[in-house]
């Protein structure tokens, strides 16, 4: 936890590595969980049946800290992909799968750039500008906004702060109560979505995950819970790698200025800088149902498993100088996405964002530089992922 470890979590990671791959670990919330840290045991975690992901795989110690979120909000905003297994969770990805097809992302890519243009548009024409909230903020949202269908006028109404209720506030916390007023404020949102898609029957992602639950494909809980999910996680974690990029680059100049050279090196480059420095640091909950050998750890049922992909991503035992950012590196077989049943169904459109959000940054304003010192770049506090909550930048000129 803290300043020191938000800003480079990387030598922890390597002496846990060191001493093994499986590690108990305290969480702010008060959840001792177990952490995974190797690439070979990751990898392996990530494909292992024995592990769920169903909360009420959850033993009692684990629910007495965990259950962060309020009832009822936790059992009607919960019961998405993340927190699924098969066969449920296979019937509920189905529904998922069309809208992200690496075809309909290429298909969409002009409209994607045309969207970066403007934004860059917007900034002011000589900087200094807050690349967070002039451009890897709104970007990802008008992204997502396109592909699941949400209406322009409810996607001008969104407020980003609900995003933060994935952040841990227990229920002692003095802001528990901003905490479950954006949880309110959320559910009243996806709730006019709702609404307004059954008024409308539109033949796009969020018409075809309301017309499944009135079908009875889906409970009105995991409706909700997946349009919570399209929301929160459909975008929040694209805004955090778009910054971890960029801090990425702007400590390593000579690679920045190879990139903004040879823009050919895009999508290598992507992977690298997903691989060096991943905004999915850790996964979610897993659980074994019974007592269960994890590499050697004996790990008792229903306590939480995490698996760390930035540790992962830099274990030397995969990767050839894992500490080094080479962008042209091949292969790069990283964890950043995940692995398995529970791959990220937004990879593909990751991608494609984070090559076109890069690629036109650094063509449109020459000159990218951090404004301020690295040491006093403001990390978000969130537990399971990392990103830069603001990211002043200067540059030469908007071209």
């Amino acid at each position: 936890m803290g300043r020191a470890y938000q800003a480079d979590p990387y030598p922890l990671y390597e002496r846990m590595r060191e001493t093994g791959p499986v590690h108990r670990v305290l969480f702010p919330s008060g959840v001792h969980a177990w952490l995974v840290t190797g690439y070979d045991a990751a990898h392996t975690a990530l494909n292992d049946d024995r592990l769920g992901k169903n909360h009420e795989r959850g033993n009692d110690r684990w629910r007495a800290r965990a259950s962060i979120m309020p009832e009822p909000q936790h059992s009607q905003l919960q019961v998405h992909l993340l927190h699924q297994d098969p066969p449920r969770h296979t019937s509920m990805r189905r529904l998922l799968a069309d809208a992200f097809t690496p075809r309909r992302v290429q298909s969409l890519r002009p409209r994607f750039q045309q969207l970066a243009d403007a934004l860059i548009e917007a900034l002011p024409e000589h900087g200094p500008a807050d690349l967070v909230t002039g451009f890897a903020a709104p970007f990802p949202f008008q992204v997502l906004a396109e592909v699941i269908g949400l209406p322009r006028e409810l996607a001008a109404r969104f407020d980003r702060d609900w995003g933060k209720v994935v952040q841990p506030v227990g229920p002692t916390d003095p802001g528990r109560p901003v905490y479950e007023a954006r949880l309110h404020g959320l559910q009243s949102y996806i709730a006019e979505i709702v609404a307004h898609k059954r008024r409308h029957g539109d033949d796009d992602l969020l018409g075809r995950l309301v017309g499944a639950g009135d079908r009875g494909e889906l409970s009105p809980e995991e409706r909700d819970s997946m349009i919570f999910q399209l929301l929160v996680a459909g975008q929040e974690p694209v805004t955090n790698q778009i910054t971890t990029a960029l801090i990425a680059l702007f400590r390593h100049p000579a690679e920045l200025a190879r990139l903004r050279d040879d823009m050919g090196l895009l999508p290598r480059a992507v992977e690298e800088l997903l691989r060096y420095d991943s905004a999915f640091e850790l996964t979610t909950w897993r659980f074994f149902a019974h007592d269960s050998d994890l590499h050697g750890t004996e790990v008792p049922a229903g306590d939480s498993v995490i698996v760390s992909l930035c540790a992962a991503n830099r274990d030397p035992r995969r990767f050839t100088g894992p500490d080094t950012l080479r962008l042209d590196r091949s292969p790069n077989p990283h964890l950043s996405f995940g692995h398995g049943i529970h791959f990220c169904p937004g990879a593909a459109l990751a991608r494609a964002e984070l090559q076109i959000a890069l690629g036109t940054l650094l063509t449109r304003l020459p000159g990218l530089h951090l404004a301020i010192r690295d040491e006093d770049i403001e990390w978000t506090p969130a537990v399971l992922g990392r990103g830069a909550h603001r990211l002043p930048v200067g540059y030469d000129r908007r071209r």
